[in-house]
């Protein structure tokens, strides 16, 4: 096993890249070599179990839950792991698999205390909070220790805010660069493999780019140079993130100019994306990730610059000097504690676990959190796209410029970013949707599927169904038209397409992770868009429909 994971390691190195995480099969055999390790491979063996094993309910993380708790239940032995590694390698998993065994050490006179320590800072509780709350009424004080420290939000002030200070070396990309730049359409088999796929980010040369290999690899020694610097980098551009809804292009930014994330492997949160413009989604799928999007006029920065940014005054400075090279104003306060807390989807599953152990305890709620700044209220009466969506938020209707969470009746995913929207739901380890239907399709890869597309046409409808989910099959069709058929007038969804749209409700394109998001609790969080009121006039074309016409100003309008 050791053999053939240098050898891959070697191979991938030999490219520039990290190697892949384990596999269950690899995992396994790992478990074995960890019971009777062989001389000089000690510590190795250690980063494998610690480092390279996703966390949620991935397959390998399963195997590895099992062969903890096997441990902490004395079923297992190894001699480089013990009891207490055991449950602090549990607290690392995120979520899912290791919930069951670390809320049972809570009635464990020799390892509660240290449970209780890795359930503080773990967000994925979903049904077992309510496990924890029955014994701290029961008495455990572990477990009101943990209730105490989810309704204290610590998993949240423990984290680094954003200083007042940032200095930034700025990667510049003049003119659009759009998600195809980022993330190409050619090499969207290679979408979940974040390493890989980010190779061929800017791969074209451009005005200002040089690509490595052009064509297939993008700059590296461009990006080099920047990094070496040894500030943080931000992606920088005139007009950012238009293009189709996908979170590879998310992903591929940040593996070059993001941070690790501990204990998770081949991912990356955190990092600045500044523009002029910043496209909506790409924007939202930046927050999704933990990085700070500021729209601002970035024609003062150069390639190689290095900048202050002081992101409470709202203002850019040349490094080491008062020289402002522009201002700017964040769009939500939310904004910083998004960053702080590794993401808007953490804040948003955190700020909800805090809620619920106030409640439970009977506390007035957090003041720890920002709010968003809620806009007045006009008076006058609502859209209907506004009504659909109070609907789903159990309110009248909601303004334009609310922060809302719909609850999500349609969510689409198709097979391009279905690999990674599959990811993204174990990285929430989900083992089951919340959305009232979840669909999967085949439609880009059923008439000329590569060897990989083959792979994920076997294995994701499992995935999906297990679930609760529906999948298609390929060459039943395409998402968009499948969701069109199912939607009823009041029908809030999304799909992981920049051109989803329903012909009845409404919908609200997104990447995968969002799309993810949406479906495990159901719910997806919206800063609510102004209605436009569209009128058509004249006569149409022959062969021109009114569903064309409104395509075309959908797209048109998400490109905006």
């Amino acid at each position: 096993m050791l053999e053939a994971y240098r050898k891959q390691a070697a191979e991938r190195a030999a490219m520039g890249i990290v190697p892949q995480p384990l596999t269950a099969e690899q995992t396994s055999q790992l478990i074995e070599l960890l019971k009777n390790p062989p001389k000089g491979e000690e510590s190795f063996l250690l980063d494998l179990i610690s480092n390279r094993i996703p966390p949620g309910v991935d397959e390998a993380a399963y195997v590895k839950a099992g062969f903890l708790a096997a441990i902490i239940n004395g079923e297992a032995i190894s001699p480089l792991i013990d009891k207490k590694l055991a449950v602090k390698l549990l607290g690392t998993m995120q979520g899912g698999y290791n919930i069951t065994t670390l809320v049972n050490l809570l009635d464990n006179k020799e390892l509660a205390s240290l449970a209780a320590d890795q359930l503080k800072h773990t967000l994925l509780m979903f049904d077992a909070f309510h496990d924890v709350a029955e014994k701290a009424k029961a008495g455990d004080a572990n477990a009101k220790a943990v209730m105490q420290s989810w309704a204290n939000a610590e998993w949240f002030t423990a984290r680094k805010a954003l200083p007042e200070k940032v200095t930034i070396t700025v990667f510049k990309v003049p003119g659009e660069t759009n998600t195809d730049d980022l993330s190409p359409a050619p090499d969207a088999w290679s979408r979940p493999d974040i390493p890989l796929h980010a190779l061929a980010m800017l791969k074209m040369p451009r005005d200002g780019i040089k690509p490595e290999k052009p064509g297939s690899v993008g700059p590296l020694k461009q990006i080099a140079e920047v990094k070496a610097k040894g500030f943080p980098v931000a992606y920088v551009g005139d007009v950012v993130g238009t293009g189709s809804s996908r979170k590879s292009a998310t992903n591929s930014v940040l593996w070059y100019f993001g941070e690790d994330i501990p204990y998770v492997p081949n991912k990356r949160e955190g990092g600045f994306c500044f523009g002029t413009k910043i496209a909506p989604i790409f924007y939202n799928t930046m927050e999704d990730a933990g990085a700070l999007p500021i729209e601002f006029d970035v024609s003062k920065l150069n390639m190689g610059d290095v900048i202050d940014v002081y992101p409470y005054q709202g203002k850019v400075t040349k490094h080491g000097s008062n020289e402002v090279l522009a201002t700017f104003e964040l769009k939500t306060p939310v904004l910083l504690d998004e960053v702080r807390a590794g993401g808007r989807i953490p804040l948003i599953i955190g700020r909800g676990l805090t809620e619920k152990a106030r409640t439970e305890l009977g506390l007035p709620t957090s003041d720890v959190f920002k709010k968003p700044e809620v806009p007045a209220d006009t008076g006058k009466g609502f859209t209907l796209a506004q009504k659909i969506v109070g609907r789903a938020c159990g309110v009248k209707g909601i303004r334009p410029g609310t922060y809302c969470e719909p609850k999500m009746t349609s969510v689409g995913s198709q097979d391009t970013t279905g690999p990674m929207t599959r990811d993204e739901l174990k990285d929430l380890a989900c083992l089951g949707f919340s959305a009232d239907l979840v669909m999967q399709s085949f439609c880009h890869t059923a008439a000329y599927p590569k060897p990989i597309d083959v792979k994920t046409q076997h294995t994701l409808p499992d995935f999906i169904r297990n679930r609760g989910g529906v999948s298609l099959q390929p060459g039943d069709g395409i998402i968009h038209s499948w969701l069109n058929r199912m939607v009823l007038p009041d029908t809030v969804g999304t799909g992981g397409d920049s051109h989803t749209r329903f012909p009845m409700g409404i919908s609200f394109p997104a990447g995968s992770g969002l799309v993810a998001f949406a479906a495990a609790p159901g719910v997806m969080p919206l800063d609510m868009p102004e209605s436009v009121l569209v009128r058509f006039k004249g006569r149409m074309n022959h062969g021109i429909t009114l569903r064309d016409l409104v395509h075309a100003l959908h797209y048109y309008a998400i490109q905006q």
